[in-house]
């Protein structure tokens, strides 16, 4: 947070504008669309109430089938469950750790000779790397299946010198506190179509009817912005950009320091664009380096160094253990070996110094 931030926060305080709407929601918006080149917005409370008024938007029903990229955050799938839908968990590929084309392709191929086409496709962009969007998007507009890109890690990054989030019938993007710019909690939905945001705002403000009394033809949600954290939000947009700088060096420092060591490899960055870095990702060959990633966690741990495994793959999880899978080997890959460093924009060179220092030390001690 910076005194930009502030600012507006107290903007919203002596205005008394604080609850769901407001001058700062209509400005964060406007000033998201310009930013990113998408045409319309809709700000809500997560990027998870996001995807859920995605699908409400497409129609998604009761047991629709809705195809939806295994390698990501459960928050991706869970609104497909919201709806009664079921979820069919695509693999990904080396090139961008994300949905693989060719596969997507396949899939909705046979998915058409039988006739039962899903009724979206949910694409993430992971790790603040967008996905081969063009043969994904050519592939859901072949069969007429609309496309909902999760772009919730992906804010900053190129596709093509194009935002991830604005190709596909509907963009989500996430503001949660963990994300490259923050309102703490919060999210985005976009669009071309100005119908389908003018909808989203309608459903997420409860789906009130235009009457002088409450009234309601429609299940709604509670689902906007406040005007405080769309204040902190129009803050965090100014700084985007050096945000991403900070990440990408995050990137560069690790993997000048590690990227020599026998049986590491970084996430790479596909040549269609430019990833954000938002966590710096690792992959761990255990016959080559001499332990598994899960060994490396543990040593680091006991130094007071938190790193996580990437994302266990949706089709993995018990909570969708009943749902299809479509390939699903290069994720179980990329979950065994992966392993996410500290990455925070404000890390500062004695922070990421002492994260190598350990690394390398667990490296050392087996050798």
């Amino acid at each position: 947070m910076s005194e930009r931030e502030l600012e507006f926060v107290k903007e919203a305080f002596v205005t008394n504008w604080i609850a769901p709407v407001g001058p700062h929601v209509d400005a964060f918006e406007k000033e998201f669309c310009q930013l990113t080149g998408a045409h319309h917005a809709a700000a809500v409370s997560s990027g998870t109430a996001a995807i859920h008024l995605a699908l409400r938007l497409l129609g998604v029903e009761t047991g629709d089938e809705v195809f939806c990229s295994t390698l990501t955050f459960a928050a991706t799938a869970n609104p497909i469950i919201y709806q009664g839908a079921k979820p069919v968990f695509i693999d990904s590929d080396y090139t961008s750790w994300n949905m693989n084309p060719d596969l997507l392709r396949e899939a909705l191929a046979a998915r058409a000779r039988i006739g039962k086409l899903p009724k979206a496709v949910i694409l993430v962009h992971l790790y603040g790397q967008s996905a081969d969007i063009e043969p994904i998007l050519a592939a859901c507009n072949e069969y007429n299946v609309p496309l909902i890109e999760d772009a919730a890690e992906a804010l900053g990054a190129t596709y093509k010198n194009q935002t991830p989030g604005t190709f596909g019938h509907i963009g989500i993007y996430s503001f949660n506190g963990n994300k490259i710019i923050t309102t703490s909690g919060g999210g985005m939905l976009v669009s071309e179509n100005p119908e389908l945001v003018a909808k989203a705002r309608f459903l997420a403000t409860q789906a009130r009817d235009s009457a002088p009394h409450y009234q309601h033809s429609e299940i709604g949600f509670n689902y906007r912005l406040s005007n405080v954290l769309a204040g902190i939000g129009r803050g965090q947009l100014q700084v985007l950009s050096e945000r991403v700088a900070a990440r990408r060096r995050n990137f560069e420092v690790y993997q000048q320091a590690l990227g020599h060591l026998p049986g590491i490899e970084f996430m790479p960055e596909a040549d269609f664009g430019t990833c954000t870095r938002w966590l710096t990702c690792l992959t761990v060959d255990p016959q080559i380096f001499g332990a598994d990633r899960e060994h490396i966690r543990l040593q680091l741990a006991t130094k007071h160094i938190e790193t996580r495994p990437v994302w266990k793959p949706l089709h993995l999880q018990p909570v969708f253990a009943e749902y299809e899978s479509i390939g699903g080997a290069v994720a179980e890959d990329l979950f065994a070996r992966g392993l996410c460093l500290p990455s925070g924009s404000n890390l500062t060179d004695e922070e990421l110094g002492r994260v190598i220092d350990a690394f390398l030390d667990v490296y050392k001690n087996l050798h």
